[in-house]
């Protein structure tokens, strides 16, 4: 009987233990169910507190620029002389050079990466796409100085053996290299956007008598639309930011023109070579630095409301 007794206590005290480890099992669990959401908003939130501070620094710094130069003429002048007994300061040479070698970029970049992902979405095999995407996606590895000096050292000496009047340094030579820079960003991309479609779509439109090109033009590309405008957008923005290939290659003459023959600076080409020179701190020119970047970032801030305005509007759910 003692011994049937000590068991059932010694039972008891078990039950009690697993019971007390539970309770507090749970209240552990309990708590960090409560502190992962606040982790999780913290990490979050370095995003969004990382663009108020630059926002902040920018705004900040530019103020004292236009306290010297009135905003009216830094926006509408076709003039910059930072470095003249008379400085002037329009920002219409830069957004000229930087618009026209996104734009040069985009016209060589969009029609390959888009046909590109056909091929791989549409008509690739498996075989030929596990090949053909990883080196596509190469391009996306290469240091963009490497792209720089392939554009200044070997596309402007080849272009000018059949196009003499071209200059040593221009903007047409860095907006192809930028072409090519972001076709992996545009194929890839719009690739995956296309291969989301589900298949029974695709078997739809074949099954009505439709033939595959045309089940891909009207068919899979416009429920794609919205990825494949995302991916343009990225890579428009990259080609807006790019930095080392128009500083190495497009020179730093600051041209209010519509020539690609000539030199051509842009705005991220200016940011470096006014941090880079002796631009005296508190200077206008140093303030210059933060106008012409607050303008750089509200531009790409504008255009990628744009391109959400555009996908939205396009966007087909399926």
């Amino acid at each position: 009987m003692a011994t049937n007794s000590d068991s059932n206590v010694n039972k008891a005290v078990n039950v009690s233990e697993l019971i007390a480890k539970n309770k507090k099992k749970k209240s552990i669990n309990n708590y960090m169910e409560k502190l992962v959401p606040t982790i999780l908003f913290l990490l979050a939130s370095i995003t969004v507190l990382t663009t108020i501070g630059i926002l902040y620094t920018l705004i900040s710094e530019a103020v004292h620029f236009f306290m010297e130069v009135p905003i009216l003429d830094f926006f509408t002048g076709t003039e910059l002389k930072p470095l003249s007994q008379n400085p002037e300061f329009g920002i219409l040479p830069l957004l000229n050079g930087t618009i026209i070698s996104s734009l040069i970029a985009i016209l060589v970049a969009g029609p390959i990466g888009l046909m590109s992902a056909i091929f791989l979405s549409e008509y690739a095999s498996d075989k030929v796409r596990r090949i053909i995407k990883p080196l596509l996606e190469i391009l996306a590895g290469i240091p963009t100085i490497v792209y720089g000096f392939f554009a200044f050292t070997f596309v402007t000496p080849l272009i000018r053996t059949f196009w003499p009047q071209l200059e040593a340094t221009n903007i047409l030579s860095p907006g192809l290299v930028m072409g090519i820079m972001i076709i992996p960003m545009i194929a890839s991309l719009s690739e995956d956007a296309m291969t989301s479609v589900p298949n029974g779509i695709r078997e739809g439109s074949l099954a009505m008598g439709t033939t595959k090109l045309e089940t891909t033009v009207k068919v899979v590309i416009p429920a794609a639309f919205s990825g494949i405008i995302a991916s343009f957008v990225l890579a428009i923005s990259r080609a807006i930011g790019e930095t080392m290939i128009v500083t190495i290659a497009s020179g730093s003459s600051k041209n209010f023109s519509f020539d690609i023959t000539e030199s051509m600076q842009t705005m991220t080409a200016f940011i470096v070579e006014v941090s880079g020179g002796e631009a005296p701190a508190g200077s206008t020119l140093h303030y210059s630095l933060y106008a012409v970047a607050l303008t750089l970032f509200v531009f790409t801030m504008i255009m990628n409301l744009l391109a959400k305005y555009v996908s939205r509007k396009f966007r087909e759910e399926y």
